[in-house]
């Protein structure tokens, strides 16, 4: 009975669009997070009769056929790049992307990667680097006896030495774009990679036509919307839920058959 295994990719398929939504809800307040979402596609359908052919007699063409279906399959799992909403933190080197962009950070390999949390702090040698000490790209260094930092929507890193009366500029922050941003790789820790579906990086300055803005004080919240996911996660269990009843439906009606043979 191809009921039972049609029924069974339904709740393999609701299965994982609930470890999906249980990623996002998890991560509700991850600095720069992009909620995902999980695609579905129907599988192969079996042809009891096919449409447009002659019938038995020769005399007419029959109009539609009979497909059965035979499930259901994952297509995707994409991350949704919308902006999520800004946190003031009053920190000066904490950072927010408003607009399509990633800062550029460098890994212990010398490659490059990319995110969006801006959470910056520096290292013992003054250099600009994420929470986990990867650099920034390309690489700024404050001085050791900076008493203010300034960075502007477009990315130019201004500090006061001392007590000196001006400003003196020390670096210039630079981001990318991608065409195809679901594209990207995710590693963890926030950070995504570069990959042929997403094209190579598109490299700017902030504030310029296409690209994002920078918010000094300010955190990219993460763009997960508690409504949604649980809205979301009731539609999954539910879903879940008819597909079993429909195995049981169909051992019950297989279990008539066996008895009355």
């Amino acid at each position: 009975m191809k009921a039972l295994a049609i029924a069974a990719t339904g709740m393999n398929a609701q299965q994982l669009n609930l470890e999906v939504i249980a990623n996002n809800i998890a991560n509700i307040n991850t600095t720069g997070f992009k909620r995902a979402r999980a695609e579905f596609s129907d599988l192969l359908y079996q042809v009891e009769k096919a449409q447009g052919v002659p019938t038995a007699a020769n005399q007419a063409i029959v109009p539609e056929g009979a497909y059965i279906g035979l499930g259901v399959q994952t297509m995707a799992i994409r991350n949704v790049h919308i902006q999520g909403s800004l946190v003031n933190t009053g920190n000066a080197m904490d950072l927010a992307l408003v607009g399509r962009g990633w800062f550029q950070v460098q890994n212990t390999d010398g490659e490059t990667l990319y995110t969006r949390s801006g959470a910056l702090n520096t290292n013992a040698n003054g250099q600009i680097v994420t929470a986990d000490g990867y650099p920034i790209e390309p690489a700024i260094t404050i001085p050791q006896d900076t008493s203010e930092t300034v960075i502007t929507k477009s990315g130019q890193v201004f500090v006061r030495v001392g007590d000196d009366a001006n400003l003196q500029e020390v670096g210039q922050i630079t981001i990318a774009n991608f065409v195809n941003e679901a594209g990207l790789a995710p590693l963890g820790d926030n950070l995504f990679q570069e990959t042929e579906a997403s094209g190579t990086a598109i490299v700017g300055v902030p504030d310029d036509p296409g690209f994002a803005s920078i918010e000094q004080g300010y955190l990219e919240a993460s763009n997960v919307d508690a409504v949604k996911e649980i809205t979301d996660l009731i539609s999954a269990q539910r879903a879940y839920e008819m597909n079993s009843k429909v195995i049981k439906a169909a051992d019950e009606m297989a279990a008539i058959v066996s008895q009355n043979m």
